[in-house]
Parts: C-alpha cells; structure tokens; sequence
C-alpha cells in the first residue's frame, strides 16, 4: 500500500525543482531560436555539412526552408480514417499454462457518408514451442520477442485494412502481393469476419491510415539481422499495400521527447570549421561544446514557434535502422494541433505526393480535433485493443475450461500467483 503522508514531505523538494527547471528551459529556447535564425540564413552548407561528415549524434535533415510554417486546410466532409493499436497478455510460468495473447483494435471511421464505422479487436493466442521458444536463438526473452510481434501485427492489420476500404489495391507489385499472403497468413480474410467491409462499387473518398507512435523502429537497430528481418519485412509489405490502395499513413506522436530537429542546429555551433565529432570529440555526446541546449525537445522549442493549425518544416529522419527501409524512408514535421505539438511522420512515397501529403495532414488534423487532443481514431483503436483485468481472468478461466475437457489433471496457478491475489494481512 502507498503510503501518501510520507510522500507528501517529498512534493515540496519536487516542486522547487520543477521551479528551476522551467527557467532554465527559458534559457535553452532562447539559445535554440537564436541558433535556428542564423542557421536559416546558411541552411545550404549547414545540410551539405550534415551529409559529407560522420557526426555522433542523429540529426535530421531539413528538406524545406527553417522558416517555414505553413496553415493546414481543413478536411473535406467526406473522409475515412483508419487505424490499428495493439495489447498483450504477457505470458507467465505462474499462470496455467504458458502462452500469450496479442490483440490488435481495428477502427474504421466513415464521415460524411452515412456509413457504419468498423470497431473491434482480433486477437491470436501463441502457444505452440515453435513461437514460445524461436527468439531464443538469437538471445531475445519471450516477452521482448512478443512486443515486437506486436508492432508487427499492428502495421499488417492496418496494411489490410487500407486494401479493404479503398476496394482493392491499385497497381498491384510483388512486394504487395507478399505482403498480403503474409497478412493473411497471420490475421485472416476480413471479409469472412464480422463487421465485413463492404466497401466496392463506392466513390474513393481521401482516406487516411494511422499508427500510435514512430515509424522509425529503433529497437530494430539491436537486433541480429535475421530476427530484424522476421519482423521488418511483413511491416514493409504493409506498407507496400498502403501505397499500392493509395491511402497514405502517418505516425503520430504526442508528447514526443525527439531532439533530431534540434540536433540539426548543433552543427551551426559546433566551434570547428568540419563537424568531425570523431576527430574532435571522440566519446562526448552530450557533453560536447555544440550540445548548448540540452535537454530541450524539439516540441519543446516549436511550440513557441508556431500557431495553431500550421505546421514546421519538412525533415528527413537519419536514423542508422532507415538503411533497411529501402525506399520506405520516414519524414516528418512538427504540427500545432492546439493541445500541443505533435510529431507526425510519413513514410518518403506519402510526402513525395503532394496530394497524398496534404491529405494526410489535414485528415490528421481534424482527427486531434474530433477527438478533443488526440487523434479519436487512435484513441478508439487502443479502446478496441485494451486487455483489462477482466478480460483476463475470463481468457485464462476460459483456457483452464479446455485443458479440462482435454483431460489434463492439477489445472492451477502457483501458490506464488495465488497467494499474491488474496490478501491474509
């Protein structure tokens, strides 16, 4: 139990400290803008710079001119909004049996078209050894393996939901022909499920995909080549659908703690003429002389740049793990959305389409409208995919039910997970 009259002595301490550091933080924007106006004005070699020379830092590469902001429109009346989130149930030796559960939310959300929206959840159990156990070899827990199936399953539910709702994918490639076979492997024909979509012989109407948080997925960049590839590739395929039915996507990031924006402009202060960081600061990282402004977040710094509904410019992410994207690279840009500052991301074939490119961000921005904050087609999507404690109890009663009628004898949890659930104090 918490005991809160003991940590109430602590929220004074907290408090000051906050105090603090909210004046410092002044301090770093005022050094960020002022290095973000001179960089402006020699953004040419400052990008040339970033592109001849190794640095020991991520930093994106602006594609359109710092100064940019730019008002989004509104979205048309008639639009769709897709998107996907994941939940698990962790797998446990305390529990009955050993397995997990992944449960991916589906939203489909039609407006102005007198449509039924599609809201539910599609959930797959992993039981057999060959998928417990497969990570292993490459050193990866079971836990760690199933939240990178996760992320997997999301991008590929949402692959196969985009060539639903646009009726077909358009120009089919190889690369979408594999990555439905492996979207329907793992997930199934949607159109033999409940809440079918329905969704030929209708006019195409700007439609929209989004995923919670980054396209980039750095975790990746850990992995051995051949475990990153298992989960990279189907997420690809998706993607490769996506684009082949036309329906651009976007990943969303509230509250995103990025400083690849910002780490730009550390080359405007670098104190050496060539921004070697291995020659000149080799081991220093954030301690280096052009890191004057840590730890300020690229919103952090945006947020006093622009007004509601515009938009920064345009960066290209460079990330080390955007090498095996192929001509997947991800783009983003930060928006004011109200609320707050959002990082919103692209994949390189959505931003290469202006069309694409500007639907997606007006549909976007309605989105975090509609939903008061946050996009409610994200917040819908998590709804759908949630595992609550209830949930859980039913799915391992309902497991404990089979392995009965199986005729499997001593059904029960540990005493450790039994005696954790009831209380004798």
């Amino acid at each position: 139990m918490l005991d809160l009259s003991k940590i109430a002595q602590q929220m004074q301490g907290i408090s000051n400290h906050l105090a603090k550091e909210a004046e410092a933080a002044k301090v770093r924007i005022a050094i960020a803008t002022q290095l973000l106006h001179q960089a402006h004005q020699q953004q040419a070699h400052l990008t040339q710079q970033l592109q001849t020379n190794q640095l020991g830092f991520a930093a994106a590469e602006p594609m359109e001119p710092l100064d940019t902001r730019v008002a989004i429109p509104a979205a048309p009346e008639a639009h769709t909004v897709i998107a996907t989130d994941g939940s698990q149930i962790n797998p446990s030796h305390h529990e009955i049996a050993y397995c997990y559960l992944i449960n991916i939310g589906r939203v489909v959300l039609h407006y102005g078209q007198s449509r039924f929206p599609l809201l539910d959840s599609q959930p797959e159990v992993i039981y057999r050894p060959e998928d417990l156990y497969a990570s292993r070899q490459w050193g990866i827990s079971t836990e760690e393996w199933m939240g990178h199936r996760r992320t997997m399953a999301e991008a590929m539910v949402l692959g196969e939901l985009g060539t639903e709702v646009s009726g077909g994918e358009k120009g089919k490639g190889k690369k979408g022909n594999g990555g439905k076979e492996k979207g329907e492997k793992r997930q199934g024909n949607l159109k033999g499920q409940k809440g079918q979509l329905s969704l030929l012989q209708r006019p195409p109407v700007p439609t929209l995909a989004m995923t919670d948080g980054s396209l980039v997925y750095w975790f990746l960049d850990q992995l051995p080549a051949a475990a990153r590839d298992q989960i990279l590739e189907p997420i690809l395929a998706a993607w490769d659908r996506l684009r082949a039915a036309q329906v651009p996507m976007v990943g969303y990031l509230s509250a995103s703690r990025s400083s690849e924006a910002l780490n730009f402009l550390r080359l405007q202060s670098c104190p050496h003429d060539q921004p070697d960081c291995q020659k000149h600061c080799a081991g220093q990282t954030d301690g280096a002389p052009c890191q004057v402004f840590s730890p300020l977040r690229d919103v952090t710094l945006w947020a006093t740049l622009l007004e509601p509904g515009q938009r920064g410019p345009l960066f290209k992410s460079s990330a080390d793990i955007l090498q095996l994207y192929g001509d997947h690279q991800v783009y983003f840009c930060h928006v004011h959305v109200g609320a707050e500052i959002a990082r919103v991301e692209f994949p390189e074939w959505v931003v290469q389409d202006k069309k694409l490119f500007e639907a997606a961000l007006s549909l976007t921005l309605t989105q975090v409208q509609k939903g008061f904050g946050y996009p409610v087609s994200l917040a819908e999507s998590h709804n759908q995919a949630v595992v609550r404690g209830g949930d859980r109890s039913r799915f391992f009663a309902l497991l404990e039910q089979q392995m009965l009628r199986a005729g499997l004898q001593n059904v029960g949890t540990s005493y450790k997970e039994a005696r954790k659930r009831g209380s004798i104090a």
